[in-house]
Parts: C-alpha cells; structure tokens; sequence
C-alpha cells in the first residue's frame, strides 16, 4: 500500500514540476510585423561628421547580432525600412576642476537622433520621429576633444541599442 502511494506522490510531484516550463518562450512573446529590415544610411544634422559611419555601423552590428531580423542591402528586398537622423550632440558640464571652477572635469555628453520605422508594403508608421538618447560621462583629464572622440564610439553603440529596442521589441 505505501509502495503505490509513494509512486503516486513521485508521478504528481513530477507532473507539477515540468508543468511549469512547458508553454515557456523565449523573448517578448509576440511576432513582429516585418521578418527583413533595410537600414537607410543614418542623416546627420549636427555638427559632428564622424558619427555618420559610426552609427550606421553599430546599428547593422546591433540588429545583426539580435537575429530577430534579416537586414538587406536594399529597400524593395525588405519588409520594413528604418530611418536615423542625428539631430543632438551635446555636452553639459557635470564636474569642475577642484583648484579652477571655472574649468571643467567631467562632462555629460548625449548622442540623440530621431527614428522612423515603415512597413514596406503597405506604406505603414510603425513608429515616426521616435526621439532616442543616448548619455555618457566623458573626464577631461587627459584632454577634452581626445575624451570626446573616444567616447563617441560607446555613445553609438548605446544609441543603436535603444534604437534596436524600439524597433524590435512590442508593448
């Protein structure tokens, strides 16, 4: 009597256990409505020329990495097509120099930039004009325009993963 009891309480035991896990996905969990992506080439209207190139990078490496997506080399091969303009680039003092407070330590430098994202073949807004930034720290120890442009790669790279969050993920 307690040998078929026992395998009862293991049997219920395991059933409970692996209950659990069986409809588990992961990811967001909703299918999204493009399966190829173009990424036009990022505008820029600041004064910062180098970050062009730079953020066009991040982004193809950001949502290649990601996989939820295929890019194309072009708009009619795609599902969805993702616009970036570079609109800001600014630096705010956050830290100054303890013998000269006139002279700044640490600055707060913001990388941002406008996104549109459209369905291809119906002409859809997914989202439009979605404004995005992206903020780091630079210290001006060893020279303020060699911390900045050091710095610019990181900016670009936390600017492409926003900008992928937005694109790829569904609220």
């Amino acid at each position: 009597m307690v040998r078929p009891l026992s395998l009862l309480l293991c049997a219920a035991a395991c059933f409970l256990c692996t209950a659990g896990c069986a409809n588990y996905q992961l990811g967001t969990g909703t299918a999204l409505a493009f399966r190829t992506l173009y990424i036009e080439p990022v505008g820029n209207q600041t004064q910062l020329p180098q970050s062009q190139p730079l953020l066009s990078t991040r982004l193809r490496e950001t949502f290649a990495r990601d996989g939820r997506v295929a890019l194309t080399n072009s708009a009619s091969a795609a599902d969805a097509t993702l616009t970036v303009v570079i609109n800001l680039y600014q630096r705010e003092v956050a830290v100054v120099r303890e013998g000269d407070t006139g002279l700044a330590r640490k600055f707060n430098v913001t990388l941002g930039a406008i996104c549109t994202l459209r369905e291809n073949r119906t002409g859809r807004l997914i989202f439009e004009n979605r404004p995005i930034t992206a903020m780091r720290e630079v210290f001006t120890d060893s020279g303020q325009l060699q911390a900045e442009y050091q710095t610019l790669p990181l900016l670009a790279e936390a600017l492409s993963a926003k900008v992928a969050h937005a694109a790829l993920n569904v609220w």
